[in-house]
């Protein structure tokens, strides 16, 4: 954070009561506040005509509050105003990033055509069988591969950059590029132009921001270029568009074909993320050159916290790019299972929960009394212990269910003296999960068991660990724990791994990490939207990291298997390319819709989604509309439509002022005309009814749907019934007699009985072929 300023008062006292020591104290300068990097919205269309570009104008602004409360001799001694910009943004909003002191950035606030002046952000990344689990292999493959050859879409990836030697991102077989790209292949250490080919068809480095607050990237430790020394990117980038790649692996794991989902889009690569983190301005101004550059959808696999819309630099700069047509995926964060755990929860953004497939890396935990307990492990080593022979097993925790240092395995908590030999029991959490291994490792453990605590419940996530490990869910680490502590005669077991088995049920299944609504902004707007293939996804890695990411791990793979809500955002991503492809016509929130209403709510064994966390079917604060269902998708018989027009005044319902107003402005063309009666009457895919005083018999919705099905239609309406309310619609029957023809109707819910906790059910459109559904969620807010 950036130093203030003390006031003169208490600096004369400082003085004073350090006299004894040092009489020179006094008499100091009181120290200079150090800038730091804000990001300042301008409202273009207020630019005074005395300028001629708008350079001119954001360093004009700067200077009023460098030199207004200056001396003149001072002031002129002063840097160039212009050098305090570090970026300008022109595209998917307009404005800049600077340098200031904590005070200039208050005075800023009152300058005429300043919208919003907010600090530098730092976000957080959110870390081959998924195309055929979402059926875009075959026969369906092929024609969505010949309508990306024949719209060349292109997706911009957000993130640690990209391994270019990759076979995911060969370009054999692909046609030059299209003449409307205009992207660039920027070069630095270890990345060439060669590295960009008719795959990679952009590379970028945005780090300005982070230099600012960081210091200078060492560049003989980092790569100052696109290349990704990470592997998070390649990763990415790799699961949106990578290439079909035979035999690919993980140390044996998982062994297949790898493709991305949209396996013949061009990629275009901005790196936003360091060592140190990923910083807003650098993303926002990535975002700008990207939309700039022409592409057609964006996947941004980070997130920071949850602000007011006009207050998160990523949601305006996603409005500006939605206002251009693109299609922006954004992943929901990794904070479940808690509640109001979500990010990127702007309605113009596709926010992307993470759930399982139907493939699993088992292992077994044998105990000296014969019981078998199963788990997962992508472990491959020399190392391996005999499932002949029962090892020592150790748990450094007490007899209650809280973890503790020792428990967890932090860095120097065990003692080598008590568990070499040993296989050691290490509690899920604080320190990441392979990195306890490689503690138990330096302890001379010759095994670790990872239980999983009441936060994580029965997920089991696979990792690639240094010494043999295998992670359990929370019922099975408890009874492993409880064996452990028999003081009678010494505990013991063993361990076996099992490789790769598909068909697994119940699945999908929605990750406990997975972030959780409701959407604390605007509970109107449902979140998340959708959930997608997250846990333990393979795809491309980088030759410069290892698969577990410690230091200490010199193993080198071309394919990693990572989990996150990082990996389920680029397979919207991809599918979103996919639809792109076949409805170059389609507006974002039209790709979204259809995302949206073909998504399905039940696993492959016919029941609800369940909640890893919990066991316990999910509701839509989990999985949104439900899981991506790519081949329904591209035929969805209708969409809600959503225009920029329509989420602005949807903002217009959010109490922001007209100054926040016109950071989504752009011009002054654009006032609220107050055509949505409340932020529920947004035409989104999703319903959220919620009931904000008592008693509020009656509330009213309105909807709008086009027909992208058969010219000639009818659509009859199903209603799932409430607990709490009557539910009506009219009307009941929607007849379609043209192609995107677009037809509204209303949805009247009428209290009952309020129930203290949500009302969950669904809204389905039908014409026989297709179904059109939209969840409902009916929440009372009002004491009961």
């Amino acid at each position: 954070m950036a130093r203030r300023s003390i006031p003169t008062t208490r600096w004369l006292s400082l003085c004073l009561a350090a006299l004894h020591l040092t009489l020179s104290l006094c008499t100091t300068t009181p120290p200079k506040p150090l800038p730091r990097t804000y990001i300042i919205h301008m409202a273009k269309s207020e630019m005074p005509q005395s300028f001629t570009h708008h350079l001119q104008w954001y360093a004009s602004t700067i200077k009023s509050v460098t030199t207004s409360s200056k001396p003149e001799a001072v002031a002129e001694d002063e840097e160039d105003p212009a050098e305090r910009i570090i970026y300008s943004y022109e595209t998917a909003f307009h404005g800049f990033a600077a340098k200031l002191t904590e005070d200039e950035a208050e005075m800023l606030q009152s300058i005429p055509g300043v919208a919003a002046v907010l600090p530098e952000t730092v976000y957080q990344l959110h870390t081959t069988r998924s195309p055929g689990f979402l059926g875009i292999t075959g026969k369906r493959n092929r024609i969505w591969s010949a309508a990306l050859s024949d719209h060349d879409v292109i997706v911009g990836i957000l993130d640690t950059g990209i391994w270019p030697e990759s076979p995911s991102f060969s370009d054999r077989g692909m046609t030059p590029v299209p003449p409307r790209w205009k992207g660039g292949c920027e070069i630095g250490r270890g990345f060439t132009a060669k590295n960009c080919n008719q795959k990679i068809v952009g590379a970028r480095i945005f780090y300005r921001g982070y230099e600012e607050a960081s210091g200078a990237i060492d560049e003989k430790s980092e790569f100052k270029s696109p290349r990704d020394q990470d592997g998070h990117g390649t990763h990415t980038a790799a699961t949106v568009a990578g290439a079909p790649v035979r035999g690919a692996n993980l140390l044996g794991y998982a062994r297949g074909t790898a493709r991305g989902m949209a396996p013949r889009a061009r990629v275009a690569v901005y790196k936003v993320c360091w060592t140190g983190g990923c910083f807003s301005s650098d993303i926002l101004a990535a975002v700008d050159r990207a939309v700039a550059d022409g592409v057609d959808v964006l996947s941004i696999s980070l997130g920071g916290g949850v602000s007011s819309y006009y207050r998160d630099s990523l949601s305006v700069a996603a409005f500006g790019a939605m206002e251009k047509g693109v299609f922006v995926a954004c992943s929901a964060g990794n904070g479940g299972p808690d509640p109001i755990s979500l990010t990127n929860v702007s309605p113009w953004i596709a926010t992307v929960g993470a759930s399982t497939m139907d493939r699993d890396f088992p292992a077994t935990v044998r105990l000296g009394n014969g019981m078998n307990l199963t788990g997962v492990s992508l472990y491959k080593g020399r190392r391996n212990l005999s499932p002949r022979r029962q090892y020592p097993l150790v748990y450094m925790g007490g007899n209650t269910s809280i973890p503790d240092q020792k428990s967890l395995c932090l860095e120097g908590t065990l003692d080598p003296h008590v568990v070499a030999g040993k296989i050691v029991i290490c509690d899920r959490g604080i320190n990441p999960r392979v990195q306890k291994g490689q503690v138990v490792k330096g302890a001379r453990g010759v095994g670790m068991i990872l239980a999983n605590t009441a936060a994580n419940g029965e997920e089991l996530v696979a990792d690639s660990h240094l010494l043999p490990a295998v992670a359990v869910g929370e019922a099975a680490g408890n009874v492993i724990k409880q064996y452990s502590k028999i003081g009678s005669h010494p505990t013991t077991a063993t361990m076996a791994f099992e490789g790769t088995k598909v068909g697994i049920r119940p699945s999908p299944v929605v990750a406990a990490f997975s972030s959780r609504g409701p959407n604390i902004l605007t509970l109107e707007i449902l979140k998340p939207d959708i959930v997608a293939p997250g846990v333990n996804i393979l795809a491309a890695w980088s030759g410069d990291a290892s698969p577990s990411s410690l230091l200490a791990d010199h193993r080198r793979v071309k394919f990693n298997i990572l989990s996150g809500t990082s990996m389920s955002c680029p397979h919207v991503g991809g599918v979103a390319a996919l639809l792109k492809a076949s409805h170059p016509d389609w507006s974002p929130a039209a790709i979204k819709s259809a995302l949206m209403t073909t998504a399905y709510t039940h696993d492959n064994t016919f029941r609800p989604l369940k909640d890893a966390a919990t066991g316990a079917p999910s509701n839509p604060y989990d999985h949104g509309a439900g899981h991506i269902r790519p081949a329904k998708a591209v035929d969805p018989g209708l969409i809600y439509d959503i225009s920029p027009d329509d989420y602005f005044e949807f903002l217009c319902t959010q109490k922001l002022t007209p100054s926040q107003l016109k950071v989504f402005t752009k011009s002054s063309n654009r006032t609220c005309k107050q055509r949505l009666a409340s932020p529920g009457d947004l035409n989104y895919p999703a319903i959220s009814a919620v009931f904000r005083e008592q008693p509020a018999p009656v509330l009213t919705l309105h909807r709008t749907v086009t027909n992208v099905g058969p010219p000639v239609s009818t659509y009859h309406v199903k209603v799932t019934p409430f607990r709490g309310v009557d539910v009506a619609v009219e009307p009941k029957t929607l007849h379609f007699t043209h192609q995107n023809q677009k037809l509204s109707y209303k949805v009247t819910f009428r209290t009952k009985s309020p129930q203290p906790i949500p009302d969950l059910g669904a809204l389905i459109w039908s014409d026989g072929i297709h179904l059109v559904r939209s969840p409902v969620v009916i929440t009372w807010l009002a004491p009961l």
